[in-house]
């Protein structure tokens, strides 16, 4: 965006999107009484507790479902507070399907991951599949019987990637997802990796006369995130995200998203949208390439949303990668957790 309202509230923001680019566990308190970031928090000590015995969690009426194969499992989901369900395929049978899937096939415009609500892994794929492509997708679901479901998604997945006015990096923009620092005091912004890896230095206007910073870091595809170093000591970066209302939200702390949660994304092409997490550790292909470990979810993106952020409340949940569809029909939207990126540079929010 160009608007002088825009590019001032740059000065302030911190997962503004300011730039689009080219584009389970514990004995912790009861779910049902906890915060979002507790839930997550449950949800992702119980996983590691479980390991590959479990199909995952999701969130049903308020309370937190962690599917189980044992008694034993399920003694420790309801020690943790939570809802343990038995199922019939655990997290190693679904990861063998998964690892079939992407051994088997090499096509460009599906995702897909595991769905603990129906104990399948969900193969999507997108209207890009036809032909030969779709058969082939087809007979691979079909050779692993109700262990996968086929989800034909409309449109095509894809980076969010526009040329345009706002956060410069060559000719194109991208979001800003989170400011960031590390432990010496050094101020960063996170954005996409698709977007680190086509610029150097990035801009806070068409005409590249205000400069940002620079590129630190980039990993694009395997993983989709990039930091950026602020060089212009006059520039303020703050700690909130733009909510394009006139208001912010502050950003105090980061976690791992959980399947039911409720999240917002923010971009600086179509603004402030709303949703639910659907599934973890999606893999992607994008024509550009493969990436892992994703977060899906029924938010809207458009092109130039790319890097934006994805936050729950006051906490960072992930990066705008791709999706299909827009702001006007819906859509599916892939998103880099910011977990992984911080881990990455050493970097935290604030």
């Amino acid at each position: 965006m160009s608007n002088p309202r825009q590019r001032a509230r740059y000065t302030v923001m911190t997962a503004a999107l300011i730039a689009a680019m080219a584009g389970a566990p514990a004995a912790l308190a009861a779910p049902t009484a906890a915060s979002g970031s507790d839930l997550g928090t449950v949800a992702t000590k119980l996983a590691k507790q479980l390991g590959s015995s479990s199909a995952g969690s999701y969130l049903a009426n308020g309370k937190l479902v962690v599917t189980v194969t044992s008694t034993t499992g399920a003694k420790t989901v309801s020690a943790a507070g939570a809802v343990p369900r038995y199922v019939a395929r655990s997290g190693s049978t679904l990861s063998k399907a998964s690892a079939t899937i992407n051994r088997s096939l090499n096509v460009s415009g599906i995702s897909w991951a595991a769905d603990p609500a129906s104990d399948q892994v969900v193969l999507s794929v997108d209207s890009s599949v036809t032909g030969a492509k779709l058969a082939q997708v087809r007979k691979v679901a079909s050779s692993l019987g109700s262990a996968v479901r086929v989800n034909r998604i409309a449109g095509v997945f894809s980076t969010r990637i526009s040329g345009g006015d706002a956060i410069y990096g060559g000719q194109y923009r991208c979001s800003l997802g989170f400011n960031v620092r590390n432990s010496a005091g050094t101020y960063y912004f996170l954005t996409a990796g698709h977007c680190g890896n086509i610029a150097s230095t990035w801009y806070s206007n068409s005409g590249h006369t205000t400069v940002l910073g620079s590129t630190a870091g980039s990993t694009f595809p395997g993983h989709d995130y990039a930091i950026v170093r602020y060089t212009n000591t006059s520039i303020t970066h703050s700690g909130v995200v733009d909510l394009f209302n006139g208001s912010t939200q502050d950003i105090t702390t980061s976690g791992n998203a959980y399947v039911g949660e409720s999240v917002r994304r923010s971009g600086s092409t179509s603004g402030v949208h709303s949703g639910t997490v659907q599934a973890l550790n999606v893999t992607v292909r994008y024509s550009e390439g493969t990436v892992t470990g994703m977060i899906q979810t029924n938010v809207c993106a458009e092109p130039g949303d790319s890097g934006g952020p994805l936050f729950s409340g006051s906490t960072a949940v992930g990066l705008t990668s791709g999706g299909s569809g827009d702001c006007t029909s819906g859509g599916t939207t892939f998103f880099q957790p910011v977990t992984a990126a911080l881990s990455a540079y050493g970097v935290s929010v604030y």
